[in-house]
């Protein structure tokens, strides 16, 4: 088979998107598919992707965001691209200008398409202060899944939330973790006397992109609240954003890194305790997965990976949705009984070990050999070919 992924990000980019591409690509690859990506050009010079073909188009950063991209490039381009190495199935990993493009592209050479739903596009118009744009982008959203043979999302509450919206055809695909990479094994003590904590204070940890739709109002209420009950525990936050500045004023007493490499997110993740994720904008959110892997106590909204991963009071804790002062009472419960907070994450990693990449890649592959039966058996003609 070959493939052709469609996204407007993609590594070196840092983000779970670009995270969730790179892992599936390097488990399609050994399981003998082939892998072609278009995207837009990176920002890092010479930063190659490991794919068969890859078609690098013009890029656009969003105003006032600079970490968002979009890809630019129409779909005569896109159909040039494919002319030599026409791809089996396109998998549109995003509904942005690029994936509208390589959509038309594709419905007019007759590709099957497979359409992932990765981001929540229609609540962020809430977070960035345009509400009224929400109907509107769902009613896009609507238009552009229900032209594929299938649409992929990450948890079956999301799958049941789009059926209800109007979209068809949509089934489950979950996320992996690298239990190897992301594990208690990489506990630094030296790391922890930098945060000027002892073997027995807590760390509370958050990782993320530092923007609105990570509700850091919540975050930075719920760390403070902590801190009031644990004057001893140290606050660590890995990530950057527009939200940064603001923050960092709020918490004086926090460790703010900023973006760091994989190892450094490792040893992070390994040498805290408990992990407080308070975002509701997220489809899967693979740093809960990361967390519970490493062996913390995850504290966050029955939402997204959370629902699907975490059994309350079992391998971690979740409240209902939107309910910000259960959350906080959560937390600063937490954080005052060690032994609860040690038990929770040794569960979370037994639970979130079952989460392999392989087996992830095995369910994509069935779905595209099953968009493509779909597209045969409903347009004969699917095999001309571009002129």
């Amino acid at each position: 088979m070959r493939l052709c992924i469609v996204s407007e990000t993609w590594s070196p980019d840092v983000n779970g998107v670009a995270h969730t591409l790179g892992r599936l690509c390097r488990e399609l690859a050994r399981q003998g598919v082939s892998v072609d990506v278009i995207r837009p050009q990176p920002n890092v010079a010479g930063s190659a992707s490991r794919v068969d073909n890859e078609l690098q188009v013009r890029r656009l950063a969003l105003p006032g965001y600079a970490e968002v991209q979009v890809g630019l490039a129409t779909p005569a381009r896109i159909g040039r691209f494919w002319q030599p190495h026409r791809p089996d199935v396109v998998y549109l990993a995003t509904q942005g200008p690029l994936g509208w493009a390589a959509r038309q592209a594709a419905r007019r050479l007759k590709i099957p398409l497979v359409a992932g739903w990765h981001t929540n596009f229609d609540h962020y118009c809430h977070d960035y202060g345009v509400p009224w744009l929400s109907a509107i982008t769902r009613r896009y959203l609507n238009y552009f899944h229900n032209g594929c043979a299938l649409t992929l999302v990450p948890t079956h509450q999301q799958a049941k939330t789009l059926q209800q919206q109007g979209i068809h055809d949509v089934n489950v695909l979950s996320r992996g973790i690298d239990g190897e990479h992301f594990s208690p094994a990489h506990r630094d003590g030296q790391l922890r006397r930098q945060w000027g904590v002892t073997d027995h204070q807590p760390v509370a940890l958050y990782v993320g992109r530092l923007a609105p739709e990570k509700n850091l109002a919540l975050l930075q209420e719920t760390l403070q609240a902590m801190r009031n009950v644990r004057p001893d525990m140290a606050q660590v936050i890995v990530g950057d954003g527009p939200g940064r500045a603001q923050l960092q004023k709020a918490l004086p007493e926090a460790h703010f890194t900023g973006f760091v490499d994989k190892t450094t997110l490792a040893r992070h993740y390994a040498s805290a305790d408990i992990f407080v994720f308070p975002s509701l904008s997220e489809t899967w959110g693979n740093v809960v997965s990361e967390a519970m892997a490493s062996g913390l106590a995850v504290v966050a909204y029955q939402h997204a990976a959370s629902a699907e991963l975490i059994q309350s009071g079992h391998n971690g804790i979740t409240v209902a949705p939107g309910d910000t002062a259960a959350f906080s009472q959560a937390a600063i419960e937490l954080c005052q009984h060690p032994a609860d907070y040690a038990r929770l994450g040794r569960v979370a990693r037994l639970r979130v070990l079952e989460q392999s990449w392989s087996g992830i890649a095995e369910q994509f592959t069935r779905y595209l050999h099953q968009a493509q039966e779909s597209h045969h058996a409903s347009t004969p003609a699917c095999r001309i070919r571009p002129s």
